[in-house]
């Protein structure tokens, strides 16, 4: 069982190292869709995690109490079932927490009374939009949850799970969490990778390209995403080294439509490289895409979102060094529900989204730091992630250039889809604090839910044959 994205590149056909982090890759139009829609590597050996004391956690091993001043509260069960109203999957959700009221509102003006829980990419947006950008701050509602065979395999991997020999793979686990209860950097780097998101997921939104005077582009495209690590009557040893399959397709605007992806997503891409097609309309054939890795400049997002940027973080960990920097108390988007009930133009503003159709909340999250290896080349030469314990999920990345400059923050809107149950991400945001410009990735579609559930498909569903058929 290994890990997913770009592989060691001596494996790669051309391949050639540079030294310099900001050299970019040559540009090539390729999408990555929203489903895809963090101490040390591991040293040889890693042992097994420590028998784990289940009851003061969560299934998924997060500290089951709330904090002392009860901004943070206990987790008790989650959110499991929808709320009064709900249509059903790809009907626009119910907000549960429609009636709660903003407690307070971060600003530019009252930044330094809340520094300790905000974020350096935060405290830069702040400073970098003073009139317009603001964190309406609501109560802290706990809502994640998952089926009980998720926790109940999350309590297996527990007891079995552990980081490969190099520590870019893991092994011992299947259809839960691998580390509930992390004692390194790249156990919870994988705990995010492989966090339940489903079975089979088919998707339809929009992605934005908003430029700093709030002009913007729209691309929608349709995808599809089977999770081979949660399989039904799946196990460790029927995985073969997949986390997941992927289609994708743009079908607008006309100039970019009937391109397409395809994307075979293993557990370690250093062991075995995950595989990666393309549809090119203009020649009517399938491409094999052997780069999609690492800093790959993806032209549809006008250049602001890498590859290894998409999910917030994915890939391969071969080019950093990883460094477990502890547990917080941080404010990051959650239960993000009124995200999308509204039109998308008023949603997009210039700078970043409509900050009254956001909401942050105060959660406990995990801290890992990522710095760029001296042998290896990446645009940025650190990043640092903020995981949220419940779920998992990289809520918020902040990355660095070469020079130690704060260069993007990238936001993912969380909230509850109950009808799995799985939290996830809404949509993302990727703000470049340079140019002002920012890339939305996964809006809802003409006031309809992204997400729809269907029976799981076979296999044979996501080959290239099948790929010429998605886009056609």
């Amino acid at each position: 069982m290994r890990n997913l994205h770009a592989h060691d590149e001596r494996k790669m056909a051309g391949f050639v190292r540079r030294k310099s982090p900001m050299a970019a890759w040559p540009a090539r139009a390729l999408s990555i869709p929203v489903l895809l829609c963090l101490l040390t590597f591991a040293p040889a050996g890693s042992r097994a995690a420590e028998p784990v004391d289940w009851n003061a956690l969560t299934p998924f091993g997060a500290t089951r109490a709330g904090n002392e001043s009860g901004s943070i509260p206990a987790w008790e069960g989650g959110l499991t079932s929808p709320p009064a109203g709900y249509a059903g999957p790809g009907s626009m959700h119910v907000d549960p927490f429609a009636n709660d009221a903003v407690l307070y509102t971060v600003t530019a003006a009252n930044l330094s009374e809340h520094v300790d829980q905000l974020t350096p990419g935060l405290q830069a947006m702040l400073q970098r939009y003073p009139d317009s950008f603001r964190i309406p701050v609501y109560p802290s509602r706990r809502s994640h949850a998952a089926p009980q065979w998720v926790y109940d395999n999350t309590r297996r991997n527990a007891e079995s799970a552990r980081l490969t020999e190099d520590g870019l793979g893991i092994e011992g686990a299947f259809g839960g969490i691998p580390f509930p209860q992390p004692s390194e950097a790249l156990q919870v780097y994988w705990n995010h990778v492989t966090r339940w998101r489903g079975q089979y997921l088919t998707n339809r939104g929009h992605d934005a390209n908003v430029y700093a005077d709030g002009k913007f582009t729209l691309i929608t495209r349709s995808t599809q995403v089977k999770f081979h690590f949660y399989a039904p009557g799946g196990s460790v040893e029927a995985l073969d080294n997949r986390l997941f399959s992927l289609l994708s397709t743009v079908t607008a605007p006309a100039r970019l439509a009937r391109s397409g992806v395809l994307v075979h997503e293993t557990l370690n891409q250093d062991a075995a490289p995950r595989q990666a097609w393309i549809y090119d309309s203009g020649r009517r054939r399938v491409l094999r895409a052997p780069l999609l890795a690492f800093d790959m400049s993806i032209g549809d997002a006008d250049a602001l979102r890498t590859s290894d940027d998409t999910d917030m973080i994915n890939g391969s960990p071969s080019r950093f060094e990883w460094k477990l920097l502890g547990r917080r108390e941080m404010l990051i988007p959650y239960n993000n529900y009124r995200l999308e009930q509204g039109e998308t133009e008023t949603l997009l503003q210039p700078g970043h989204m409509d900050p009254a159709r956001t909401r942050f909340e105060l959660h406990r999250v995990w801290v890992i730091e990522a710095n760029l290896k001296p042998e290896w080349r990446h645009v940025y030469a650190r990043r640092v992630f903020f995981v949220d314990e419940d779920s998992w999920t990289v809520s918020i990345a902040d990355q660095y250039d070469s020079n130690g400059k704060l260069w993007r923050a990238s936001l993912a809107f969380l909230k509850n889809y109950y009808e799995l149950p799985a939290t996830l991400p809404a949509a993302f945001a990727f703000h470049d604090l340079a140019s002002g410009r920012y890339h939305v990735q996964g809006l809802a579609v003409d006031g309809k839910e992204a997400m729809t559930l269907d029976p799981v498909p076979e296999d044979t569903a996501f080959t290239p044959a099948a790929l010429s058929r998605f886009v056609r």
